[in-house]
């Protein structure tokens, strides 16, 4: 089996301390490990570092090599330029094809936390050792819901289909991203929907095909570049033609058009969280929600529900009164704002393109 970790997104809503050099997923925001380092690490033993695969932007090229050093080289693959989930999950697929790889392969992101691991790991076995049966050519990872999320995707599942050593296969029926609060709360109680984590376990020869029939000019576009595959032109081929390919994410170039009969979700609870923004962070952190969250030199007193994360050594941030708060210092921005206010921060950082705040992007 093998794993495919995607890692080029730019992270706004971790800003300031996720910038376009520098995003999130390369950021040392749990403990002294980055998030991508935290999604590689947490695959060993069962993978192999030979069957992990990076997909990246060629801008972060020196960062994964530096962060990753036990992963090949040839298991880098990087974008030239940023077209969205859609050409890379195509592009890594047709690569992996060309390399005559076509087993199972799980689609993972780099800036999620999994604190059961080992139940993370078997349901990725158990995953892997169905596919196939039943029709079954794509299983989605669904996570049971600790609350009625507006901000994340959620997977309608059917009956049971299957059960393997007390990990249950169900129907998929279809999923909607980000509903209203009166939709997620009907959602929770429902008992038949999860968080989309956007994990998924297939092969690549399911998914490239299914570019070819619901993505055809995505698929063409990247079956033109790979025809140089293995030659001495493929790099400057990809340089020049990658730019040129539609733009599109991947639910909508293809997951919301595959055949619900060929699909199957699996629903468990693995600790997972979407560390993509500051007040996501805390909740992961946290054992109860009045709790702090520090990092740095932080005092607080007479606080509770904040976060405060101080990348300044010598700066002590002392907070009184502090409640439902986020604060981050960095060495040359400061923000302060309600754990409310998070879904602004992209706002205002795409504010200060074209002003004398860009560089700070």
């Amino acid at each position: 089996m093998k794993a495919v970790i995607f890692a080029g997104g730019t992270g706004t809503r971790l800003w300031p301390l996720s910038r376009k050099k520098s995003p999130k997923q390369f950021e040392k925001i749990i403990g002294n490990r980055s998030t991508l380092q935290l999604a590689v690490e947490r695959l060993y033993p069962d993978f192999a570092s030979a069957d992990i695969y990076i997909s990246t932007n060629i801008a972060y090229r020196e960062i994964v090599r530096d962060q990753l050093p036990n992963i090949p080289e040839k298991n880098f693959i990087f974008e030239p330029e940023k077209r969205d989930v859609g050409p890379a999950v195509a592009f890594v697929m047709g690569k992996l094809l060309k390399d005559g790889i076509d087993e199972p392969v799980v689609i993972l992101w780099s800036d999620h936390l999994v604190k059961h691991e080992k139940k993370f790991k078997l349901l990725l076995k158990k995953a892997a050792s169905f596919l196939g049966k039943m029709n079954t050519r794509i299983i989605f990872i669904g996570h049971k819901p600790r609350f009625a999320s507006e901000n994340l995707g959620w997977i309608h599942y059917g009956s049971s289909i299957h059960t393997d050593v007390d990990v249950s296969f169900f129907t998929f029926e279809g999923f909607q991203y980000k509903p209203n609060k009166k939709t997620a709360e009907e959602f929770y109680s429902s008992g038949h929907h999860a968080w989309n984590l956007g994990y998924f376990v297939t092969t690549p020869s399911y998914i490239f095909e299914a570019f070819h029939k619901y993505a055809p000019r995505v698929y063409s576009a990247v079956e033109d570049i790979l025809k140089t595959y293995g030659t001495k032109e493929f790099e400057k081929t990809l340089l020049k033609k990658y730019g040129a390919i539609e733009s599109v994410s991947f639910d909508n170039a293809v997951i919301e058009k595959l055949d619900k009969s060929e699909a199957a979700t699996v629903v468990e609870d693995i600790g997972w969280s979407d560390v993509g923004a500051w007040e996501a962070l805390k909740e992961a952190l946290e054992n109860n929600p009045d709790e702090n969250i520090t990092r740095g030199r932080v005092y607080l007193e007479y606080s509770r529900d904040s976060l405060v994360y101080n990348y300044e050594g010598k700066k002590l941030i002392v907070g009184v009164d502090l409640e439902g708060l986020l604060v981050v210092n960095t060495d040359d921005v400061l923000l302060v704002a309600r754990k409310s206010s998070v879904p602004k921060i992209k706002e205002i950082v795409e504010n200060f393109v074209g002003t004398e705040n860009e560089k700070l992007t």
